[in-house]
């Protein structure tokens, strides 16, 4: 990604310190913050500093290698153990986090500097996946396409490139003429704050909507195609993803309009039956009864926009069924959200493992 004339990554590690753009500081301040440790790494990853399925799956495999650079020679396992719980317990809904933890666990038991080795190799693929998703998904996307896109599921959602805005990318490369519409996400307005951003790093025409015009625009036939992410997808092809995507889903439906989920093959949980069995992650209420952003002078300031005294209830994902979902566009190509395309996809790629391995 081009921030500036500088080219980032979302996430990387230095030596033993993991480095990752500071997302709670986006829009309005691009910084870069440090993790000495795997603690401060499981920091940035529950206080969403880094947030999105990949870049949480890198995060954690970093998280992951620094431990095993980290423990001590006395309780070495019980250490690196720990550790793991402690790093699988920051986001319980991404999937993405804990393919990337048992990976780099498996390879610690050779050395921590393999560790480290398979750690960087979970980033890289997630990159060299994110491009071929984009290259995939732009075969959707026709010249003048009006897109909706919900939550944020860019190169900040990622190592680099995206899920959702990856084949958004390829088209404006390939000099269609693309528009996209950016679900502002409440509560934490992810799409507002960081794919508006994105977009206008990378030149693409968009406009920010409330959530609830949505439909609005839909029924007046303004919207073409709808491409999100994924944070965690089911055997059967259920996905859950960023609350207020089942929403989306269901209007598609209702309107006839393509639905699409853009997601890695890591994203897919192959021992999980049905969406019934994805745990939701809740976070705090404080996020839905408080917005952060920057005064007429540019100060930061945190204002409360509820009626005082009231609770709030907030669940960070919901479920879409696999029946509302158009098709699921993967590294290895588009295929349909049911059990047999999921099961037919993974018999092919164990088969190629199998191919490279002989």
């Amino acid at each position: 990604m081009l921030v500036g004339e500088n080219a980032y990554q979302t996430v990387w590690m230095e030596g033993q310190v993991v480095k990752m753009i500071d997302q709670n500081a986006l829009p309005f301040e691009f910084r870069i913050h440090d993790c000495p440790t795997y603690w401060d790494s499981c920091m940035a990853i529950t206080d969403m500093t880094v947030r999105g399925a990949g870049a949480i799956g890198a995060a954690a495999a970093f998280a992951m290698a620094q431990a095993f650079l980290e423990a001590p020679e006395t309780d070495h396992m019980v250490f690196i153990d720990d550790a793991r719980d402690e790093i699988e317990g920051t986001r319980p809904t991404a999937r993405n986090l804990f393919y990337a933890v048992e990976k780099v666990y498996a390879a610690g038991q050779i050395s921590a500097e393999n560790a480290k080795i398979e750690a960087q190799r979970i980033a890289l693929q997630d990159i060299e996946d994110s491009r071929a998703i984009g290259k995939f998904g732009n075969k959707l996307i026709k010249n003048k396409a009006k897109i909706l896109t919900h939550c944020n599921a860019g190169w900040l959602a990622f190592v680099d490139y995206g899920t959702a805005l990856s084949p958004i990318y390829t088209a404006k490369k390939e000099g269609k003429e693309i528009f996209v519409y950016v679900d502002e996400t409440r509560p934490r307005s992810q799409g507002a704050r960081l794919t508006a951003w994105e977009l206008m790093q990378e030149g693409v025409p968009f406009t920010i909507i409330p959530d609830n015009a949505a439909a609005s625009l839909m029924q007046q036939g303004k919207v073409d195609l709808i491409i999100v992410g994924a944070d965690r997808i089911a055997r059967n092809g259920d996905v859950a993803n960023k609350i207020g995507t089942l929403g989306r889903a269901i209007l598609a439906h209702t309107f006839g309009i393509p639905f699409y989920v853009a997601a890695p093959t890591s994203t897919i949980d192959t021992a999980c039956k049905s969406g019934k069995e994805i745990v939701i992650e809740e976070r705090s209420q404080d996020e839905v009864l408080y917005q952060d952003g920057i005064d007429a002078n540019g100060n930061k300031v945190r204002v409360m926009v509820c009626a005082p005294g009231s609770t709030a209830y907030n669940p960070a994902f919901d479920v879409t069924p696999a029946r509302y979902i158009t098709g699921i566009i993967t590294e290895k190509g588009i295929i349909k959200a049911h059990h047999q395309s999921i099961t037919s996809l993974f018999n092919e790629i164990n088969h190629e493992r199998t191919e490279s391995l002989s």
